[in-house]
């Protein structure tokens, strides 16, 4: 089975757009959506775009998903940056019933076979914690408790908006990047697996995606067509902040 992983899409219609046509000129046989669909400038149509992809598709639930559903049912979402919380608040207050129920019933991890890479586990962060930090630069010390048990050939993971395909322990571990919030050069990143491991990055207009982002009712609707779509931070600069333990942003700031 050919499978495309995409993570970390916060509501960036335009980009998924442009990722969904690459995937279909792929041919996969299943699509994985890894966690932080919202928030985003657009959470309403990305939800609606996922709903409807003719493809099988598999979900599972990232920190935000977390976030908002706590919000949405009145609970507090968490520790995070203010500049977060108005967004997560905003989503939830935007976001239907449905939508909810949706996201709750969506599992923390998932197994699946790919073509020659045999048995995969996709989760967000890493496989114990959706908010867990890991990076190229991670200490194995500090996250192979998370992995040693793991009897899986490979791990997909997400959270922290940047490629990487390294190994820990003994388990190869895999970043999906971010379809709609990266860090590093602009676009969209992806994964598609099977029979190999192939890092994605679809590349779409990003004048127009950001115009489309700037005439949303999105609290950080200008912010997000800067900093995420025409001039992402570099991989250098989020590097030394997660390095420096920089509090998460819950998808508005550090990482989602």
């Amino acid at each position: 089975m050919r499978i495309a992983a995409l993570y970390d899409i916060h509501g960036n219609l335009p980009a998924l757009e442009a990722v969904l046509e690459d995937v279909r000129r792929a041919g996969v046989d299943r699509i994985v959506i890894g966690g932080d669909v919202i928030p985003g400038p657009m959470p309403r149509e990305t939800f609606d775009r996922l709903m409807d992809l003719g493809t099988p598709a598999e979900f599972i639930r990232g920190n935000c998903e977390v976030a908002v559903l706590a919000a949405m049912a009145g609970d507090d979402p968490g520790r995070m940056p203010e500049q977060a919380s108005e967004v997560v608040r905003w989503t939830a207050e935007t976001l239907d019933p449905v939508h909810g129920r949706l996201m709750a019933s969506w599992p923390r991890t998932l197994r699946l076979e790919a073509d020659g890479l045999g048995d995969v586990l996709f989760c967000h962060g890493t496989p114990r914690d959706e908010n867990e930090l890991l990076t190229r630069l991670t200490p194995e010390a500090a996250v192979l408790p998370a992995f040693d048990p793991i009897d899986a050939q490979l791990v997909v993971c997400g959270h922290t908006h940047m490629q990487f395909d390294r190994t820990i322990g003994k388990v190869r571990v895999v970043n999906a990047g971010s379809v709609g919030m990266p860090f590093g050069e602009p676009g969209a990143y992806w994964l598609l697996l099977g029979p190999g491991v192939d890092l994605r990055r679809t590349t779409y207009n990003l004048q127009e995606a950001a115009a489309r982002v700037s005439k949303t009712r999105y609290p950080r609707s200008q912010e997000f067509a800067s900093r995420s779509v025409l001039h992402p931070p570099s991989e250098a600069e989020m590097l030394g902040l997660f390095t420096r333990g920089t509090p998460e942003g819950g998808g508005a700031g550090a990482a989602g």
